[in-house]
């Protein structure tokens, strides 16, 4: 949980598929036991988000919102053009929401575009938890 330090910024690859980057900063808040003075510390971390993720992310989400990442750390590295060796962790995001601890959200629901099967074609409704059947007008969520 964090907050965002720069607008989302989509990128598509060759193939056409959306990606979003953005940054968070995570801060953390502690008493010294030492010296009972408040001490806090903040890491930054680059975001980046796939697919459908992407474009919501982008539509959604903006500098100074803070959000909820739920992802993996990855570590990419390569060497510059001079031959520095250059090192970055991300967050690999599998999913990215508005934080509601001190502040409200709209969530407005896309249409799926491909469903869960990846055939492609029609995936089944879900079925709630309960292990009944969705009732009509109710929501699998």
């Amino acid at each position: 949980m964090g907050n965002v330090t720069r607008d989302p910024e989509m990128r598509y690859t060759p193939s056409g598929v959306a990606k979003a980057t953005f940054g968070v900063a995570v801060s953390r808040r502690w008493q010294n036991r030492t010296t009972h003075e408040w001490e806090e510390q903040t890491s930054f971390f680059n975001v980046v988000c796939w697919r459908e993720m992407a474009e919501n992310v982008c539509e959604s989400i903006g500098k100074g919102a803070r959000v909820v990442v739920n992802g993996r750390l990855e570590q990419r590295s390569w060497e510059t053009e001079s031959g520095d060796k250059r090192s970055v962790v991300e967050i690999v995001a599998d999913d990215v929401g508005p934080s509601l601890r001190w502040a409200t959200a709209e969530v407005k629901r896309n249409e799926r575009r491909g469903g869960f099967d990846s055939g492609g074609g029609r995936a089944a409704a879900p079925v709630p938890s309960s292990g009944g059947t969705l009732d009509e007008g109710e929501e699998p969520f």
